[in-house]
């Protein structure tokens, strides 16, 4: 079986969507979605949680109950 750097990017772009969709389905629970953003971020390639970042601070925009779990990206 020979290494394909294509099927790891598409397998680590799979996970961020999926960390997106999940963090979307649980945004109505801030505990929730604190556990469920920590899981991502250690699931995440380096690059991925920059972007991952970028989409939360527009997510969370509106959503001020949400902001305390910001403090899990120091």
């Amino acid at each position: 079986m020979r290494y394909n750097f294509k099927d790891e990017v598409t397998m680590a772009r799979a996970m961020f969507e999926y960390t997106k969709t999940v963090l979307k389905k649980v945004s109505f629970n801030s505990e929730l979605f604190c556990k469920e953003l920590k899981k991502g971020l250690e699931s995440l390639l380096p690059y991925e949680k920059e972007e991952l970042i970028i989409w939360l601070k527009s997510f969370t925009a509106n959503k001020p109950e949400l902001l305390v779990c910001m403090a899990l990206l120091r």
